[in-house]
Order: C-alpha cells, then structure tokens, then sequence
C-alpha cells in the first residue's frame, strides 16, 4: 500500500475567507499553499482545527482538499483533516478526501461524544476498513476530551496496516516517549509548536505547525536541523521562534494565526462564528511578536 512520508513540516493550514466570512478567499487560499511549497513544508493539512472544518460545508471542503492536491501536485503531502464525532460522516469525508487524490488523511478523535476506549478503538477501526488510504490519527485530549491511550493505539496498530502516523498534541513529551516503542511502525508529528524540538528529541519525526502558515522557512529549517542531527542549530532557531508560537494561541485558534496573515497582507482576519476575530490586544501581541523575529 502506498503511503505518504510522515516526516518534516507539515502546515495545519487556515481557510482564508472573504472579509464577512460568507465564502472561501480561494485567491488567498492559493497563495498560501504555493507559499507552504516555496517555504520548504513536507505536507499541507487542510481542513484540521486550524482550518475551522466545523464551519465549513461538504463542498467546500472537497473543494479544498481538490485545489490542495491540484497546487501540490507531488510537491508536498496532502493530508486533509476528515474526522468528526460521527464515524459515518467521518467515512465519508474521508473517502471523498482520497477521490480528490489526497495522500493521506487525519483522523481527529472523536470530540464531544465521549467515547470508551473501545468506543476509540472501533472508530477507527471501522473508519481504516473503509479507506483505500493512509491515516494519520490525531490525539488532542484537550479539544476532544477523549484521549486516545498508547494501549489502545498498540490495538489499532494491530488491527490496521493502514494507520501509519499520530499527530501528537497532549501537551508534553510523556505521550510521545510512549509511543515511540513502536518504532518505523508509527511516525509521530509534534502537535504543539512550542514543543516541536523537545518532541523531536524523543521520538517525533516532525511538526504539524500553525506558525508555518506565517514562516514555513521557519518552521520547516528547524524541523530539517533535528532530523539532520544538528540539535544546538534547531534549538536555537526554535527559541527565536518561541515567542511566535505563543502569540499564535493568546486566543483561540486560528483568530492568532489569521491576524499575522492579515498584518503580511496575506489573508483577512474573518473567522466563522462562533469564533470571533482577534482582539486589539492579541492583535498587538502578534505584531510584537512577528516584529521582534523579524528583526533579530
């Protein structure tokens, strides 16, 4: 079976809309996937939290995974994110994703709900049966508040030769440590930001990163220093870029992430309800924030 590399980079990409939120800016969401492939990212994930997929529509999200495969064009991954609380919906997300020619697609555990970890276990189960493809999980206990245990993971490893990543973002390296004893098996990719080089540095092969919407160079140089075994240059990137990664989550993601778009001329700031855009505030930390980067 053919599989996507879970391995570098990887942009948890926003949805840029028109300046009201009624439709997709798909001239901004264009550029932006160019600039992902210019900057150096090994994979494009639309549709993920960051891309605020409870607002969209079914058509707009294949329309977003079709242009994504369209503009990559084997230059880069693309792993559309295609999970829901419902295993039926996430099936069909899921197959329409791999019609459009993804690569791969993220399956977030299911939020809401509350399932067992039975209930974990037979979610996915039954969502990789039904896939001709790849699958990366994704385990965010604080926005689900489920969370997927390594236990649990070490069946569905078992049972699904098609599960072959885990997007890890727990909040700490102890989820990662755990996981990394399956080895090749499983590729892990750092969920958080701020933690990518500590993540790195026991057991994650890369980084599914919301600063790399803003820097993917960045983001994808540190990422591409820990792979190649030169820990005091991607440290030392990675505390340049500290500063940035906070600023991205002073509010709830993507209001952050779409404010720096904004200041670049790259994006609007519109999110859908029931986000709110940025405030002044968080605004201002952002600038400060890209200002001090840039300027160093």
């Amino acid at each position: 079976m053919a599989t996507f590399v879970a391995r570098g980079c990887f942009t948890a990409l926003v949805t840029p809309f028109l300046a009201d939120g009624s439709a997709i800016d798909w001239a901004a969401y264009e550029k932006l996937l160019e600039n992902q492939i210019a900057g150096g990212v090994k994979g494009l994930v639309p549709c993920g939290t960051t891309g605020e997929a409870p607002t969209l529509s079914d058509a707009e999200q294949r329309e977003l995974f079709q242009r994504a495969v369209r503009i990559a064009h084997g230059r880069a991954a693309v792993v559309p994110g295609t999970g829901s609380n419902s295993t039926k919906k996430t099936i069909e997300a899921t197959l329409a994703a791999f019609e459009a020619g993804a690569d791969g697609a993220m399956i977030v555990m299911p939020y809401y709900n509350k399932p067992s970890q039975e209930g974990l276990r037979a979610h996915v189960e039954l969502v990789a049966k039904a896939v001709p493809g790849p699958l990366m999980l994704y385990n965010i206990p604080g926005r689900t508040a489920v969370d997927l245990h390594v236990d649990t993971l070490a069946r569905i490893l078992d049972a699904c030769p098609n599960v072959v990543a885990l997007k890890d973002a727990t909040n700490g390296v102890q989820y990662c440590q755990q996981a990394s004893k399956f080895g090749d098996r499983l590729s892990i990719l750092c969920g958080d930001d701020a933690l990518t080089v500590p993540m790195m540095s026991v057991g994650a092969a890369g980084v599914v990163s919301v600063t790399s919407n803003v820097y993917p160079r960045a983001v994808s140089s540190v990422v591409d220093h820990m792979l190649g075994g030169r820990v005091a240059e991607a440290r030392e990137e990675h505390f340049r870029l500290l500063p940035v990664h906070h600023a991205m989550f002073v509010e709830p993601n993507p209001a952050p992430v779409k404010a720096a778009l904004a200041a670049r001329r790259l994006a609007t700031e519109a999110v859908r309800p029931p986000l709110v855009a940025a405030s002044p505030g968080a605004r201002e930390r952002v600038r400060e924030a890209m200002t001090l980067f840039e300027g160093r």
